[in-house]
């Protein structure tokens, strides 16, 4: 596309993004896809619709080329994009949004002109000119004047590439990816159509999560010259007579199937100048005769302008449960990009037939109602993902709920971070236990809770060589504590949530009358007191003898270093983290005005860590102390405006699939779950005006909740209003606010 023609058509393209801001405002409008893909975020711009499947997203982590920061191969990397990066090798289909680990990040599509080269070192080129928007992705490749565009559907995407006169080819890279695992198959059906598999999986590089992802891709014109490639192997002494040793050996009109590590198809095209062709993938986790169902059902038959509409009037449609008036355009683009994120995981797993693979085996199950969602990374979500979904989305909570008992039923257990229908084994606790107990109290009740319950108890009293999920439970129940056996075991941290999972599964055995579980499962969840030393005024590991661990510092762990005991954190970030008895938390630390001083320390101090999950509760529990709140509102105000910005650095670290997006937009809103499974919301400062957030009628009675703020938001709140009455506390039930009304903040 001659440069001139290309500054024209984004000009035109930026216009009608900035005339749909400027005259909609709708709140579609507000989302900038590039936060958080850099500073570690692991969010990526890439084109999705909420909860699908497929994304397409361009992947410029490979190749170790000097226009990149960041490299996949040479240092730890776990999402396909980073906006510092230019050196672009494809879009790849199946994606992960904010995780800490490498996985997916396969099925590339990459166009390129003239002579033909499948090694992506040496094809990828550099990218410019990028636009981002719920539902699409552009970039502009400078190497070969080429202008790609994507969208997507629930379970397929869509390309659009504008070439230059002469030969453009079309490539299917499957041996490049972000996953750790290697594998792949292709049978090229004929001069439009492309099918085949890669493997995924070893997530975290825990071995197990194997899995293979299947496709079919669809051209819009057929090509004149096709075939398959495939890495050969490093010869010894035969590469005398083989003059393809360690390189790309290119098999012209191959029709056949084609297995290997390193493969991939080609279609080549004699293309005129501007011509436009489309490419459509498929994709399923069941099957090549599914990806081909799912894209038939889903495609737009390459109307490129339909399927892009259509996946930002979801996009749209989503976002509008809430609404906002008032704050910066700063402040709405933070906000409403936070609840995009949100909306990405966890999700569809199902095909269109409701086809899915069963949870930790290759068996096909089928779902009848609903969609079976994936991607649970519950020691984060389990925080505040969820209980947000079960206020705004409560018919995804539920279908979520009900995917978590299907696993149940498929293993025998209930996970802890799944993926793709496997366990994956990663980070600590029992995390489904307080989702799912959270989400009954929230009167989110269509799901088998005698079954769910089963699958709970399990986890929480099965001994240690049996336990999939607590193997540490011996020690746990017998000392009341899990004691420090290796320098680096994350005891404390695997204790502390087993605290709170059975602090919620008390909850759920007094309210189904299980009356001796309740009292059981209470009293093991303030053995947490069995960690604080009163020497340090902290928690600290402790050894099988009781002693406390020796030369301890408290400090240690920080910035991901590892840490005796703690997982991703230290005694600091830990220290407060029997949220579920905070009576106990205030005793044990002195009395209510020392617990105030060493919490508002941990902040001082510097000791307090947003880029991770144990302690973003903290700023919320000063409103636990009469008197005190103010604290709250200070803090929450100083965390929003320091580490959640509109830029591509404008997250504080991993999203960890939605946790910190959903952060930010509790504490924009004002309220905050401080203790999943306990239905009393934190209140705070809200940023903006005016937040309407629409009630879904067949689960709650209210119409809408409606908060407003008045006064100077940067000084102290003065009083509390609901439905025009006065509030004694800083707290609101979640029974109150889903019979609608108006929440005033008056400062």
């Amino acid at each position: 596309m001659p440069h001139q023609l290309r500054i024209k058509f984004l000009y035109l393209l930026l216009t009608v993004f900035s005339a749909s801001i400027c005259m909609a405002q709708e709140p579609v409008d507000w989302v900038n896809p590039f936060i958080g893909s850099t500073n570690y975020g692991t969010t990526n711009p890439g084109a999705i619709v909420p909860r699908g499947m497929v994304s397409v997203v361009p992947f410029n982590v490979a190749g170790d080329s000097e226009l990149n920061k960041r490299d996949k191969d040479t240092g730890w990397w776990s999402t396909p994009y980073s906006w510092d990066n230019k050196y672009f090798t494809g879009y790849s289909h199946v994606n992960l949004s904010g995780v800490g680990c490498p996985e997916l990040g396969v099925i590339l599509l990459m166009p390129t002109t003239g002579k033909l080269n499948a090694d992506f070192r040496e094809y990828g080129s550099e990218m410019s000119e990028q636009i981002a928007h719920p539902g699409y992705y552009s970039t502009f490749l400078n190497k070969y004047d080429i202008l790609t565009e994507v969208s997507a559907t629930e379970r397929s995407g869509i390309s659009r590439f504008t070439f230059p006169a002469g030969q453009s080819n079309i490539l299917i890279d499957l041996g490049n990816g972000l996953t750790n695992e290697s594998g792949a198959s292709l049978r090229i059906v004929n001069d439009r159509e492309v099918e085949g598999s890669r493997m995924t999986g070893t997530f975290c590089y825990n071995d197990g999560t194997e899995r293979p992802v299947y496709f079919v891709a669809r051209f819009s014109k057929a090509a004149e010259e096709l075939g398959a490639w495939k890495k050969m192997p490093k010869m010894g002494a035969e590469a005398s007579w083989s003059a393809t040793s360690n390189k790309f050996k290119y098999y012209k009109n191959y029709r056949a199937e084609m297995t290997g590590d390193s493969i991939g198809a080609w279609f080549s095209f004699n293309t005129k100048e501007n011509e436009q062709i489309l490419v459509e993938v498929g994709v399923s986790y069941v099957s090549i005769d599914n990806a081909r169902q799912n894209l038939n059902a889903e495609s737009n038959r390459f109307d490129f302008e339909t399927t892009r509409k259509q996946a930002e009037e979801r996009w749209n449609k989503a976002l509008s449960t809430i609404t906002v008036k008032g704050g910066t355009d700063d402040q709405k683009t933070v906000f409403y990009t936070a609840l995009y994120h949100m909306q990405i995981h966890p999700n569809i797993l199902s095909d269109v037939n409701g086809q899915y693979p069963a949870m930790e085996s290759f068996e096909i199950k089928q779902r009848e109602n609903g969609e079976r969602y994936t991607v649970f990374s519950l020691w984060d979500t389990y925080r505040n993902l969820h209980p947000f979904f079960s206020l705004a989305f409560p018919e995804q909570q539920l279908n979520m709920v009900n995917s978590l008992i299907e696993m149940y039923d498929e293993s025998g257990w209930l996970p802890r971070w799944e993926l793709n229908s496997t366990e994956t084994h990663v980070m600590e606790g029992d995390p489904v236990i307080p989702v799912i107990v959270d989400t009954w109290f929230r009167g989110i009740r269509n799901f088998d809770v005698e079954k769910a319950y089963e699958g709970m108890h399990k986890s929480a009293t099965t001994p240690g060589k049996d336990n999939k999920i607590r193997p540490d439970i011996d020690d746990y129940i017998s000392l009341g504590y899990v004691p420090i056996k290796a320098q680096y075991d994350n005891s404390v941290s695997h204790a502390l949530e087993y605290y709170i999972a059975d602090w919620n599964l008390a909850q759920l055995a007094k309210d189904l009358g299980k009356t001796a579980d309740y009292e059981r499962f209470l009293n093991q969840s303030k053995s947490w007191k069995n960690y604080y030393d009163p020497e340090f005024g902290i928690v600290r590991p402790k050894l099988e003898n009781g002693d406390f661990l020796p030369d301890f510092d408290p400090k240690q762990g920080e910035n991901f270093e590892p840490s005796p005991g703690f997982h991703e954190g230290n005694a600091y970030q830990y220290n407060f983290c029997a949220q579920h008895d905070v009576k106990g938390m205030i005793e044990l630390n002195g009395g209510k005005k020392n617990f105030v001083k060493k919490l508002q320390a941990t902040f001082d101090e510097g000791n307090f860590d947003m880029t991770n999950e144990p302690d973003i509760h903290y700023p919320w529990l000063f409103n636990y102390v009469k008197g005190e709140e103010w604290r709250t509102q200070k803090e929450v105000r100083r965390l929003i405006a320091t580490y959640f910005k509109n830029t591509p650095g404008g997250l504080p670290g991993n999203d960890d699939t939605g946790t910190m997006s959903a952060w930010v937009v509790y504490a924009m809103l004002g309220i905050y779950p401080v203790i999943p499974g306990d239905m009393n919301y934190a209140v705070s400062s809200p940023v903006f005006e005016e937040v309407k957030i629409k009630l879904d009628q067949n689960f709650y009675p209210g119409k809408e909740i409606i908060i407003r703020q008045s006064g100077n938001p940067e000084s102290k709140i003065k009083s509390i209003k609901w439905n025009e009455k006065s509030q004694k506390s800083f707290f609101l039930n979640h029974a109150d606010l889903v019979k609608g009304g108006i929440l005033e903040v008056i400062h």
